[in-house]
């Protein structure tokens, strides 16, 4: 008698178990596609925030062997460091931790740089999402 009503007493977890197993499997999936587009949006920003620095690093780098006495030597400094960090960031490596670190003084030195040249530029970038916390979706 005990073994017919076994399976009966089990089936809740047995029913769990499968639950599990099958939304565990599925997680794994959906978890690899939105970690893939999440990658590329933000490898693609990353690109294009190094993209605009470059481009400021040529411009100024230009101007400088047009005319060599056009900037400080402070400036010159500047835009040096910024072409050296530039050069130092792991593109190939995202999961180095010298990534947000290089990024950070890649900004600040940007910042400087700009300064010193009084210039107003700004990397703007994608907007910053204002959406209220009822308005995000997934």
């Amino acid at each position: 008698m005990d073994d017919m009503f076994d399976s009966s007493l089990n089936l809740e977890e047995t029913h769990l178990k499968e639950g599990y197993d099958e939304g565990y499997s599925d997680g794994l999936i959906a978890g690899k596609e939105e970690a893939k587009q999440v990658g590329l949006k933000v490898g693609f920003e990353v690109g294009e925030e190094l993209g605009f620095y470059m481009g400021c690093v040529q411009i100024w780098n230009s101007a400088i062997r047009i005319d060599p006495t056009r900037f400080s030597s402070r400036a010159k400094t500047g835009i040096a460091q910024m072409e050296d960090l530039i050069h130092k960031y792991p593109l190939m490596d995202p999961e180095n931790l010298q990534v947000q670190e290089i990024m950070d003084a890649l900004r600040l030195k940007f910042k400087m740089v700009s300064s010193s040249l009084h210039v107003k530029l700004d990397y703007i970038g994608y907007p910053k999402s204002s959406a209220e916390p009822n308005d995000i979706q997934f």
